[in-house]
């Protein structure tokens, strides 16, 4: 298993479109639309620099439907192998939404990065 990732703070201008960075290219089962994933993660916000949420914080990975999560994670998950980690670097637009619709990270652009455990597909 990989170690708790560290973020960079990020430079340059706020991304208008998601950004998909494989950090390690994983070698098993993918996942794809419809997958349930097993994930360990940290969340922080692009501008600030802060994280806000991480599983590693908790202890033990968390288990997600990928069809239930946002945008920038459903398409930026897919394709992904199980063993690989990857950083999403994703817009308002393809996360919560823009500033005032009641999220408390509407209207931040938001840096993940995935460690993926496990993929069990449903249909």
């Amino acid at each position: 298993m990989l170690e708790r990732p560290e973020v960079d703070f990020p430079e340059g201008p706020l991304p208008q479109e998601l950004e998909v960075t494989d950090l390690v290219v994983g070698d098993g089962d993918e996942a794809v639309p419809g997958s349930t994933l097993l994930v360990h993660y940290a969340g922080v916000d692009f501008e600030s620099g802060e994280e806000f949420d991480a599983s590693w914080n908790r202890g033990k990975p968390v288990e997600v439907p990928l069809r239930g999560l946002i945008e920038g994670w459903q398409v930026g998950v897919q394709g992904m192998r199980i063993g690989g980690r990857r950083k999403l670097v994703i817009p308002p637009h393809q996360a919560y939404g823009p500033a005032g619709n009641g999220h408390r990270l509407a209207g931040r652009t938001l840096i993940f990065v995935i460690d993926l455990l496990a993929v069990s597909q449903q249909e």
